[in-house]
């Protein structure tokens, strides 16, 4: 006899999309000039959602423009003042939670169970926290009546479209900026539904502004000459873009790029709790996530015992609906993602590598990859050195601990590392030679809005989160 889930849906009714939305410029939804729009779909099945506007040059100056008009009265106001904005906005998010969550897996396409119990608790916890920051900045470390900057220019990715606008906003109002920010083009809803979200707490016009569109706005937003910091957080190959384009200029930048996280497991590590830390390091949102632990360092003497728990694990994972709440494995962000997943897996096995998925039968629409990895993988394989950005993990083996740290640090990337053993004195020395903004240690994946994030190398610069977010936005 064997046991199924039933279906177990989230309803869908209790988010509203409109047919269309508009661009938030100065507290109000408006056009964009010419017309122009695009569609946002759904991943999981390909639905158009709504249509929105794209935004130009023209409309990024428009916003920039009203950001800044707003910043002269609300970097005056009171920290207290801004506090009370902040935490109007946080219980707000808090009210509208199952609303915004069921928006962001349709958007996006990660699963309910995700949007409802990590990222939204974490997008109010953000703005919470930073509410508590607002009348607190004379003791934060940066001297007495430290001052903001100005306008934040604010670019942010698909895989987590709400949160990573709490990441950014958040700080910025706590200091005392104003803000434009450009969502990404696949998931532009959230960002308009905090817009209103802002009206609803009564947010003075101007302070915060949502210009939608693809990269041609986002370039615009970072290169116009009225901001004065900018903060992106996506692939490296456009970060490095964007520093080009700020180098030079008087603008504060910081960047959260790439990553290729190692997660290593030694002989002692309890092998249970092992594997579910991998899976949440990996397979958490589809492995979209750029401090996915998509490289896993496993000691040779349990190797085998290991990658048999885990397939067995693996197995168990049920792939499809993201609003079905016993889903774990969503969709794919987006046609394109898709295909770079698929090509990177593919050029595994054509290097050599030896792939394994568990049985899982795709969905027919929308876009879809099974939870995969790849074994007999060296450190000269692409899967091995790019980030794939996809459920797809890439196991090498290691015999010391030396060894374990050459190779979890030969990457061009450095923003995440994971160590799983029963030894504290051995999580401590090998953290301490790990080139990773973030090690944890017997966990994955674990956030909070009072600890710093950012990465070394080709994974970006400047932190975000914590005391040390406060930092990027004020003149320091």
């Amino acid at each position: 006899m064997s046991f199924t889930y039933a279906p177990a849906p989230e309803s869908r009714s209790v988010v509203d999309i409109a047919p269309s939305y508009g661009l938030f410029i100065d507290g109000e939804f408006t056009e964009a000039t010419g017309g122009k729009v695009f569609k946002t779909v759904s991943p999981s099945s390909e639905e158009v959602l709504s249509e929105v506007a794209h935004g130009s040059a023209e409309d990024v100056d428009r916003a920039v423009k009203a950001a800044r008009k707003a910043f002269e009265k609300w970097s005056a106001l009171p920290g207290s003042e801004r506090a009370k904005y902040l935490f109007r906005i946080a219980r707000i998010i808090q009210e509208r939670s199952r609303e915004l969550a069921v928006l962001e897996t349709l958007d996006n396409g990660k699963p309910i169970k995700e949007t409802r119990d990590a990222d939204l608790p974490l997008v109010a916890a953000h703005f919470f926290y930073y509410a508590g920051w607002a009348d607190k900045l004379d003791h934060a470390g940066y001297g007495a009546n430290p001052r903001p900057l100005g306008v934040a220019g604010q670019v942010i990715p698909w895989n987590f479209p709400l949160l990573m606008l709490a990441w950014k906003i958040a700080p910025a109002l706590a200091t005392g900026n104003t803000v434009v920010l450009k969502p990404a083009e696949t998931t532009p809803l959230s960002a308009l539904f905090f817009a209103d979200i802002c009206r609803q707490a009564g947010l003075p016009k101007g302070v915060v502004n949502i210009v939608t569109g693809d990269g041609t706005t986002g370039a615009a937003l970072v290169a116009h000459e009225g901001v004065n910091k900018v903060a992106f957080t996506g692939s490296t190959a456009v970060g490095k873009a964007i520093a080009r384009t700020v180098a030079g200029s008087d603008k504060k930048l910081t960047l959260e790029l790439g990553g290729k996280g190692a997660n290593i497991v030694f002989d002692d590590a309890p092998i249970d709790q092992a594997v579910e830390g991998i899976v949440q390091g990996i397979f958490f949102n589809q492995g979209q996530v750029c401090c996915a632990g998509s490289r896993l360092l496993v000691q040779e003497s349990i190797q085998d015992e290991l990658l048999d728990s885990l397939k067995r694990r693996l197995s168990t994972l049920r792939l499809g609906d993201p609003l079905d709440k016993n889903t774990d494995i969503g969709a794919i962000n987006s046609a394109e993602q898709l295909a770079r997943i698929t090509e990177l897996a593919d050029s595994g096995e054509a290097e050599g590598a030896e792939r394994w998925a568990p049985a899982c039968e795709l969905p027919s629409a929308g876009y879809w990859f099974a939870p995969t990895l790849f074994t007999n993988v060296t450190q000269a394989h692409r899967i091995a050195r790019e980030e794939i950005f996809g459920p797809v993990l890439s196991v090498l083996s290691f015999r010391t601990p030396d060894e374990a740290v050459a190779k979890a640090n030969n990457s061009q990337y450095g923003l995440s590392a994971g160590i799983w053993t029963e030894k504290g004195s051995r999580m401590l020395a090998v953290a301490s030679k790990l080139r990773a903004g973030v090690v944890w240690a017997n966990t994955f994946n674990k956030f909070d809005p009072t600890s710093p994030f950012g990465g070394f190398k080709e994974s970006g610069f400047g932190r975000e989160g914590g005391r040390h977010g406060l930092e990027a936005y004020l003149d320091v």
